[in-house]
């Protein structure tokens, strides 16, 4: 066997182990089921038996329109706004994250429903601005049905510029204006 071969072995080798290193491990984690209790006797009588006990798993609860997952012994309320740039309607990166998040919890639990506001700045005009509400509001479906959430959990609707979330004629009121609100039913 010559130094090149065992050079060849060795790079070969050294290959395997880096993509068996990098082959990821995670597994699904299984639907979590209701927890019985065993039957146990009641104090002062003896013999007598209560009826077992069921505790249900924390679930995603909606309140006010928002969705507040468990968060191990704490919770978190998921942020349901998404901003837009200027006559775009391109989800930005940064809310990838907080997407995922929603797009866990309604995974998970299949009776979510939501509704996803789509809202434009007062530029352009009324008839212009509902479709581009609209396109914004289909991009942010369409992010969560890539993510797995089912399209009939979902409905989608434009307010245009009619809700503006900031008044003012800037900048800065536009910016808050160009966005799509989840909303929990």
């Amino acid at each position: 066997m010559g130094i090149s071969s065992i050079r060849g072995m060795v790079l070969v080798s050294v290959t395997a182990l880096l993509l068996a290193g990098c082959t990821s491990t995670e597994q699904e984690e299984p639907d979590v089921a209701p927890v019985t209790v065993e039957p146990t006797t009641t104090a002062g009588t003896a013999g007598e038996m209560r009826e077992p006990e069921t505790v249900a798993p924390r679930r995603p609860m909606v309140q006010g329109g928002n969705l507040i997952v468990p968060l191990g012994d704490a919770t978190e309320e998921l942020q349901g706004l998404f901003y837009f740039d200027f006559d775009q309607a391109i989800v930005k990166r940064v809310g990838h994250t907080e997407l995922n998040k929603h797009a866990m919890a309604m995974k998970d639990d299949r009776s979510l429903r939501v509704r996803l506001e789509g809202h434009a700045d007062e530029r352009g005009t009324r008839e212009y601005n509902l479709a581009l509400g609209e396109r914004r509001a289909n991009a942010i479906r369409a992010y969560l049905q890539a993510q797995g959430v089912l399209g009939s959990q979902m409905e989608v609707i434009s307010y245009g510029e009619e809700k503006p979330a900031a008044m003012g004629h800037n900048e800065q009121a536009w910016a808050q204006n160009r966005r799509v609100e989840i909303v929990y039913k």
